[in-house]
């Protein structure tokens, strides 16, 4: 069994998360980066590839793809070629590359995390939001908006998949709408797919969207990282799966000169995470799934506050609009709660809760969300 259970003190640490707080007494419980110790199995890799003392320039090696395409056809069923695989230093540098790689206007869905507002901004290139519709079971798309967002100049639509922040797996049929629609609109779609370990219902399964058939994989970007489900976000590893020869020169070409090479230990850790941590993968999954009903129980207690049922990823999407605030964040955080403000989503009114975390540090959180709810 691996320990979920203790609280390690990331107070003073080089953490962002826990730094934006010093000197405060608020939980952070803002940034996607879990207080949950690495596994094991990544560890000792690390730490024996630090017992060899020179690290100079480092190439992926054959057993790091090896990993990395036995795991994608274990998980997903998804059998890829290995010079489908582009490494990046980061998801979020895939999303900017994409939209520099792809000419024209950019779609996306709103609420949406922060990097699929801006990579468009920063390179140079009209974006078109269209609001994710929220019904009484769930957050769905609303294709009559996408279809009025869509303009003759659009070329690229960025999907979240899973959804950050509502949290939505997307089923099969949903997938096959918007590939249909991507290839009726003639759209390349770059799907951020950094959260497809953390599906928490277990009724349901991640399809990768370029999985659906050959048409989808030729107009597919799909970005993938182990950080997110092996809280290993600070070794910078991710990359980007295009089987399209054309599309991944494209891609390529944007990444000339200005994307570093992957530090040799997140390449590493990588490898590690991918072929050794299935049983803390599962683990972690079952510890998620209770924090998450926990969450959601909380919420719905406190009169204000209402939240969708999490499918997927260790984030709690909650509408606070109830509570008549004219600043939600800086109230939550006057209450010691740091959380992340959905004006950054594109959602005024909203907050972003981790809970990824230990049960005591998740007891703290959720005695403080109520006290700042009493406040309100």
């Amino acid at each position: 069994m691996n320990d979920f259970s203790t609280v390690i003190d990331r107070r003073g640490s080089d953490s962002i998360k826990w730094r934006r707080y010093a000197s405060r007494d608020i939980l952070p419980l803002w940034v996607a980066d879990m207080d949950f110790a690495a596994p094991p199995a990544v560890v000792s890799a690390l730490q024996q590839r630090i017992a060899h003392p020179v690290f100079g320039y480092a190439h992926p090696w054959p057993s790091l793809t090896e990993s990395v395409l036995a795991h994608l056809e274990s998980e997903y069923n998804w059998r890829i070629d290995a010079e489908w695989i582009v490494w990046l230093p980061g998801l979020v540098s895939g999303l900017n590359i994409a939209c520099h790689a792809v000419d024209g206007d950019v779609l996306t869905a709103t609420p949406i995390y922060p990097p699929f507002l801006s990579a468009p901004r920063l390179s140079g290139r009209n974006l078109h939001c269209v609001d994710l519709a929220e019904t009484g079971d769930g957050w769905h798309w609303d294709q009559d908006a996408l279809q009025a967002a869509t303009t003759e100049a659009s070329r690229l639509f960025l999907l979240c998949h899973p959804h950050n922040p509502v949290g939505r797996c997307w089923t099969h049929a949903e997938l096959l709408e918007l590939a249909d629609y991507a290839e009726r609109n003639d759209l390349i779609v770059c799907s951020d797919e950094i959260h497809c370990g953390l599906i928490l219902d277990t009724d349901k399964q991640h399809i990768p969207f370029a999985s659906l058939s050959p048409a989808a994989a030729r107009r597919s970007i799909t970005l993938m990282a182990p950080s997110k489900t092996f809280n290993i976000p600070g070794l910078g590893c991710a990359f980007a799966v295009i089987p399209d020869a054309a599309l991944r020169r494209r891609f390529l070409r944007a990444m000339d000169g200005i994307v570093p090479h992957v530090n040799v230990l997140g390449l590493v850790a990588c490898e590690a995470a991918y072929r050794d941590c299935a049983d803390w993968h599962r683990e972690l999954l079952a510890v998620l799934r209770t924090n998450r009903d926990r969450v959601e129980a909380a919420v719905r207690s406190q009169a204000g506050l209402r939240m969708q049922h999490v499918e997927a990823t260790y984030l709690a999407w909650i509408d606070v609009r109830g509570l008549g605030l004219e600043n939600p964040h800086a109230h939550f955080e006057a209450h010691g709660l740091g959380l992340s403000d959905g004006r950054d989503f594109g959602a005024p009114g909203w907050l972003r809760l981790n809970f990824g975390c230990p049960p005591a540090t998740l007891d703290e959180a959720l005695r403080r969300l109520a006290t700042a709810c009493s406040a309100a």
